[in-house]
Order: C-alpha cells, then structure tokens, then sequence
C-alpha cells in the first residue's frame, strides 16, 4: 500500500512522529507542494493508493490522471480542496478529522480579545526598550485597556468551538449571545439564542465561528456592521471569507469597529495588498489557532484511525457519502 503526503510540514514540522503511518504502508511525505501546479500535484501522487492533503488540491483533473488513488484523507476538517463529488463519481472516499482544534480555537479566539484589551505584547515591549525605566510614574499604559466583565459577547455559529469560546467568555464574567442554525440544550447553558440583527445590535464583542457557505460568506459587510455597536470588536478566528475586508477595514480606520483580532483572511498567506494591514486597530496571526501540538496530534491520531477504518472496510468521517 503506497501512501503519499502531499504537504505535510505544517501538521508535523518535526514534532510529530510519522511512524504509525509508515507501519501502514510504504510512506512518502512531502513538506510542501505548489497548490498551483496540478502537474506536479499529479506527479506526487503518481500510483499512490492513499493520498493525506491539508491544503493541496485534488482536482477532478487530477483524480482522472490518479487512477490507483483508493483513499483521500483530509489533514483538517475543511475539505474543500478537495472535488468530492467527482472522488464520490469513482467511488474514492473522502475523510477528514472533525473536532481536533475545538479547545485550541476557543482558546485563541479569546486570546485575541484578551490582547485587544490589554496589549500585552506592546506593553512588554516598552518596558524591554526602557521606557518604564524612564518612567516619572510607577505605571503607565498608553493604549485603551477595556475589562470584559458585565459585557456582552456574541458568537455567530455556536457549535463545538463556538460554545468553547462563549464557556470561556462567561467563566469572564460576560453575557454570551448565540447565532446559530439549530440551537441545543448544552448551547442554552451557556448563551442566549438571539437572532443574528439582535446579536449584532447587542454585542460588545462579536466572534465569528461559523462555517463557511455561500450564505455565509461575507456575513460581516458593510450593511451588517452599520448594525453594530458604536466601537464594537470583532473576532475572526474561522474562514477568512466570512469577511468583506474592505468593508471592515473602512469601518476600522472610521472608528465604527473599535478593534478586530483575526487569524485568518480571505486569501492565506496574505497578500500585501490586503486592505487589513493598514487599517487601524487590526491584529492578525498567521492562521495558527489550530496548530498546538495537541491539536495536531489529535490530527494525526485521527488521519491513522481513518486510515486503518478504510482498510478495514469499516469507514468512518467520510464526507462524501461513500
């Protein structure tokens, strides 16, 4: 059995064992490959019968070229690089790892609220370049700090990570809003189900965890910010394109937005000309929520149980119906 791994670096840049795949099959694994060169993604898999993907395409053009792929396994839970109507057309299934990233999403989803209220970081670096030393005062602070408690976050999309952040921001003393399609008892625990105008009109702080459909995409525009708060802020650690960045970025450098923490944008890595890096007020991370150490082995413990699940013709997270 022939297992290739088209672009393995970011799941395991060297912290991660390989070895339970490579007791699997005869296993080649590649760091990187160009997303847009499909001869190449061809020429990887060449006469792979198992192929692990995070973020190179597998097109219907490729899986015509691949006749000996039997298996994809999606290295995350996004599977949309990869044509799964056509793999489902040739009987190819397709799995990925639902649930690995949910404490380490919810966890730095309010990571980047906590360092929009404090500057942390910008604070320890001034006091790293002198300048409390030099200080008349025995403090100072020179950026707005902003305390949680009493206010009022809301999150669209209130799955399991949308509920692991809304734990999270009550454990700080917040009311949690909710926004989502089908509301459940452990979601009622935490939030109050709302709906998505009255969310946007109460909110203080504003998390986005919501997948991203065509009724999705762009949910934060310009429309749907003027119903906002006065000074609200915004998190973005799910899809980029559930933002109109341009949209936000005007109603940062106006003021509407007070702030926004984003991990993620329409377009990874991000381009220079993205009108986010030069709007006020806007932190962003390299998409990096999901990668703790623990997450990514939950990835890889996940890949091999779907792996051995194929082999053993007892499928399991398949997502295109096979």
């Amino acid at each position: 059995m022939k297992i290739v791994v088209l672009d393995g670096y970011t799941e395991n840049p060297g912290d991660l064992s390989w070895a339970p795949l490579e007791a699997l099959g005869e296993l080649t694994v590649y760091d990187r490959t160009n997303v847009k060169d499909e001869t190449e993604i061809i020429r990887r898999i060449g006469d792979a019968e198992i192929v692990l993907t995070n973020k190179t395409p597998i097109s219907r053009t490729t899986l015509t070229a691949c006749p000996s792929i039997c298996f994809i396994a999606v290295l995350a839970t996004g599977y949309n690089v990869v044509d799964v109507d056509a793999a489902k057309e040739v009987g190819i299934p397709v799995s990925n790892v639902p649930g690995y990233g949910t404490a380490s999403v919810g966890q730095f989803s309010i990571a980047l609220l906590l360092e929009i209220c404090h500057h942390i970081g910008h604070h320890d670096d001034t006091v790293h370049s002198g300048q409390w030393s030099a200080c008349p005062d025995w403090c100072y602070w020179d950026a707005p700090l902003i305390e949680l408690s009493g206010k009022t976050m809301g999150i669209i999309g209130f799955g399991r990570i949308g509920q692991a952040t809304g734990r999270i921001a009550k454990s700080l003393g917040m009311k949690v809003l909710a926004s989502g399609s089908r509301p459940t008892e452990s979601g009622r625990e935490i939030a109050e189900y709302v709906a998505l105008d009255t969310l946007f009109a109460s909110s203080d702080v504003i998390a986005l965890h919501c997948p991203l459909f065509p009724e999705t995409e762009h949910i934060i525009n310009r429309d749907s910010i003027a119903k906002m708060k006065d000074g609200v802020i915004l998190i973005n650690n799910s899809r980029g394109q559930l933002i109109a960045e341009q949209d936000l970025a005007d109603a940062l450098n106006c003021g509407k937005v007070f702030a926004a923490g984003l991990d993620v944008v329409s377009t990874e890595p991000i381009q220079p000309d993205n009108p986010l890096l030069k709007a006020k007020n806007c932190m962003i991370t390299p998409h990096i929520s999901w990668a703790p150490k623990e997450s990514r082995q939950r990835i890889m413990d996940a890949t091999v149980q779907n792996i051995k699940s194929y082999l053993t013709h007892d499928l399991i997270n398949v997502v295109n119906d096979l």
